[in-house]
């Protein structure tokens, strides 16, 4: 017997199915051992020996394999194909040597792309020995991230409470993120004014912009008031126009590489709006199988790797898939292909592709899920595109000169010759992207020709603070600077947010004060190690080590001796001179300029003592020196851009209801943030007793961070649920508001939950209108009622295809059948033939129907009914005379 053992149970089940009766495939459920967390577990004094240990799943796993071992004559280790895949197959070979079970038994290890039959069979075909130095690799990071993990957590315990934790590369990831938000305050917006002018000719209209005043280039902040902007405009107005010069070329756009890891990520969160976590772990189930019409295969090649390369054999299978459904045109003469900038060419397999580009996402949808088809579809549309022609534009510039040429205004513009790759495939644009006027369409233009002026118009900017991080751009960032690996950025992520150092706010990073004192930390007593360039140069080495470049034990040794001493200082500092740093640091940010000019550090409440930072149960916050005669306290921001994390110290208020009077205050409940109004009040009841009124309250809606919560976003908000119109086909009042799943809407008896892009407060008639209908449209149509009962049947679509529901009762009808031919007396059918095999009787109308028919009948089982509670063990344990009927019972 063989025995095949992966990672996962889903990899598993599919592998299973390729290989014949000889071989048994088991999964160890990922690692199965790891480095406790507690004090030397990395032994720093005998050359940086570990000790490993297994939780009582991995355990379990353990016994499992041994169990199969004992039967096996060869045994392939067949878990991913990157350096993590090689540690658990070296962790598993460990294992089963200190069980002595590997004694006249053969071990391979096996890996393969993709988990397709030919790709395993190829593999098992075709083994090798385990690459040390892989394992070494992951025996380094491994054993750096205990380190600094185990070393400085405990530090930032015990100097800077309400801390969670620091990580090697989760404390960079957050600096990046604080960096911003310091950036974003100390951004100062400069106003500026731009012109434009719209021109008509016999073949169409075109619009131009102003680029010389005065014989003068303008750059974009020449026109900083509205006062310029209108001399401008009449200047402009006073003229007539020429068309001086008309520039044209041809360009070409070439088509992206196929997905690594990183682009993945940063595509699926611009277009789709997936998460990295999300992303990666809808990769992982395409990758490992699903059931494609009673086959189950790996729908993508594996989704960890930094390559850009294509095998030859999806080379050929995209190029005969373009000329066949897109036309020899749209194929270039030669496969393209593209620089891989792996730096571990150990670690850089394939790209990311489909295993088979003719199993086109229209093709597989019904076997996918909506976010697994959604994944699906850009891969396979990003694989294809990159294996197309160009796209070709005429580009297309033309300078408008007024007769004296003190004013010269630029038309942009471009045509597409031929769309190339872009008939399929076109890539999401990310903050940096700017609009490109060459996007526009201009009429035939000619030098000498005077089109008409017909309108100018000034606009109003304002320069634009560097926007937050998303997640797309977050991992594009950490990317460039070398900092950490993208099959590792999804967990790192999760973990700033886990800790409450980062929130999400419509999709965007916002740094909150305690990832912020985390930073700032960092950054003052442990500068080096939160640098870019030593993070980066570390993965370096550790791919030095994957390479066999370098001892893996060198660099640990290297890393530890400075960061051992650091360390040592550190836990040398009174809480006093940490707070005194960083006070220093978070100047601005703790201390902001008032409206009134007022000190920021000078206490509003007693006007004689200075606001510090000090430490409390709940984290850091700012209080007054005049303590205890004085006990003023804040947040650490005067605008509070408080975090739910904020909240555990009470209520935040927001100021006063226009309307009420009442406070408005934001409060963290059991079950999220809400807003209320005033406080609960005892009022006289209907029969003179006090009654107690409870306020109104209001739960912030998914995406709706605390940190963004105004009084006029919580105004709004206590409006709910607010009326927004009527439901034209049956006139029921539709109404938007916030429930236990989130905001909605409602018509009658029909709730339909928002969208992302939806928002509660501004949701119009027409918008509610389509989500009401879509979702009485998926709960079903009506096709008639049923015999027994008269409740109606229901015709709904399903994931499999059309489906009917009558009652509780839901029944899948045949594969093939077509929607619109179904018919009463199939779904009858169909629902009856689903109650048979349930056991259920055919209706509740049925059995109301026999009951009135034969009441006799339906008497004499209610009085046995009422019998049978006595042949309950605790009845019968009571005394021997409740026993009789127990056995008449049972005689019966």
């Amino acid at each position: 017997m063989n025995l095949v053992i992966v990672e996962s149970p889903a990899k598993a089940k599919t592998i299973n199915k390729y290989l014949g009766d000889d071989f048994k495939v088991l999964a160890s459920f990922g690692h199965i051992r790891d480095l406790p967390s507690k004090d030397g577990s990395v032994d720093t004094d005998n050359n940086f020996a570990m000790i490993w240990e297994t939780d009582g799943r991995s355990e379990k796993q353990i016994r499992e394999i041994a169990a199969a071992a004992r039967d096996a004559d060869t045994i392939y280790l067949a878990t991913d194909p990157d350096r993590e895949g090689e540690a658990i197959s070296w962790h598993i070979l460990e294992v089963l040597e200190q069980k002595k079970l590997l004694r006249g038994r053969e071990v391979h290890r096996v890996v393969f792309h993709e988990i397709t039959k030919k790709a395993v069979t190829d593999a098992i075909a075709n083994p090798r020995a385990l690459n040390q130095e892989l394992v070494d690799a992951y025996l380094a990071r491994r054993a750096l991230d205990y380190l600094v993990g185990f070393n400085l957590s405990p530090v930032l315990w015990r100097k800077l409470p309400g801390s969670r934790s620091a990580g090697r590369v989760q404390s960079v990831a957050l600096r990046l993120i604080c960096e911003r938000e310091i950036d974003i305050e100390a951004f100062r917006a400069d106003e500026y004014w731009s012109l434009e002018a719209n021109f008509g000719i016999p073949e169409g209209k075109f619009s131009a912009r102003l680029t010389h005043l005065d014989g003068k280039k303008l750059d974009k902040l020449a026109i900083g008031s509205e006062g310029d902007a209108q001399i401008a405009k009449e200047k402009v107005e006073a003229r007539s126009y020429t068309v001086s010069k008309v520039e044209r070329k041809e360009v070409k756009r070439r088509p992206q590489p196929p997905f690594t890891t990183s682009t993945l990520q940063q595509e699926a969160s611009r277009k789709l709006g997936f998460g990295t976590k999300r992303t990666m772990q809808l990769a992982q189930r395409l990758y490992e199988g699903v059931d494609i019409g009673g086959e189950t295969v790996g729908l993508i090649t594996y989704m960890r790797t930094d390559a850009v390369i294509l095998s030859s054999e999806a080379l050929a299978g995209a190029r005969r898939l373009i000329e066949k459904d897109y036309g020899a045109q749209y194929m270039p003469e030669k496969p393209r292909s593209f620089a891989n900038k792996a730096k571990n060419a150990q670690e850089a397999h394939e790209a990311i592709r489909p295993t088979d580009v003719f199993r086109r996402p229209d093709q597989v949808a019904r076997h996918l899920d909506k976010d697994q088809q959604a994944l699906y579809t850009l891969i396979w549309k990003r694989t294809v595109a990159c294996q197309m022609e160009d796209a070709r534009f005429d580009q297309v510039a033309v300078d408008l000169a007024s007769n004296d040429n003190h004013v010269v205004l630029r038309a942009n513009g471009s045509v597409v010759k031929f769309d190339g790759f872009l008939k399929l495939y076109q890539e999401g644009k990310d903050d940096s992207s700017d609009d490109d006027d060459n996007d526009r369409r201009l009429p035939p233009l000619t030098e000498g020709q005077k089109p008409g002026l017909e309108k100018v118009s000034i606009d109003q900017h304002f320069t634009q603070p560097p926007p937050r991080y998303t997640e797309a751009s977050l991992v594009k960032r950490m990317e460039e600077l070398g900092i950490g690996r993208p099959s590792t950025y999804a967990s790192i992520i999760s973990v700033l947010q886990d800790r409450n150092y980062v929130t999400l706010a419509k999709r965007r990073f916002i740094a909150q004060d305690r990832g912020r004192l985390v930073t700032a930390f960092l950054s003052k007593f442990f500068e080096r190690y939160v640098q870019y360039n030593f993070t980066a140069d570390l993965e370096n080495q550790l791919d030095d080590v994957s390479n066999g470049d370098r001892a893996w034990r060198d660099v640990l040794t290297e890393f530890w001796t400075s960061f051992k001493g650091n360390v040592d200082e550190a836990k040398e500092l009174k809480i006093t001179d940490v707070l005194d740093a960083l006070q220093i640091m978070l100047e601005n940010y703790l201390f902001a300029e008032r409206e009134d000019g007022s000190d920021p550090h000078k206490c509003p409440k007693c006007e004689e003592g200075t606001l510090s930072l000090k430490l409390g149960k709940f984290g850091a916050f700012l209080g007054c020196s005049n303590y205890p005669d004085c006990n003023y306290t804040r947040p650490l921001v005067a605008n509070d851009n408080a975090g739910e994390s904020e909240l555990d110290g009470g209520p935040k208020v927001l100021g006063v209801d226009s309307a009420t009077g009442k406070e408005i205050t934001l409060r963290k409940g059991p079950y999220g943030v809400y807003v209320q109004l005033g406080e609960e009040e005892t009022v006289e009841g209907k029969n003179g007793k006090p009654k107690k009124v409870k306020p109104k309250r209001t739960s912030l809606p998914k995406g709706l961070e605390p940190a963004v919560v105004d009084l006029t976003k919580a105004e709004e908000l206590l409006t709910l649920p607010r009326d927004i119109g009527v439901y034209p086909e049956t006139g029921e009042d539709m109404k938007a508001n916030i429930g236990r799943f989130g905001p909605y809407v409602q018509a009658g008896s029909t709730f339909a939950s928002l969208k992302a892009d939806d928002d509660v407060l501004t949701i119009g008639q027409n918008r509610a209108i389509t989500l009401i209908a879509d979702k009485r449209e998926k709960a079903g149509k009506e096709i008639g009622k049923h015999p027994d009962d008269n409740e109606p049947i229901l015709l709904a679509d399903g994931r499999w295809g059309p489906f009917v529901k009558h009652k509780k009762t839901n029944a899948n009808l045949p594969r093939d059948t077509v929607k619109e031919d179904v018919t009463l007396e199939m779904a009858i059918a169909a629902l009856k033939e689903k109650e048979a095999k349930s056991g259920k009787s055919t209706s509740a109308g049925a059995k109301k129907t026999a009951a009135k028919k034969e009441p006799a009948k339906k008497a004499a089982p209610k009085k046995a009914a009422a019998k049978k509670p006595a042949a309950k063990k605790p009845a019968a344990k009571k005394t021997a005379a409740k026993k009789t009927p127990t056995k008449k019972a049972a005689a019966k």
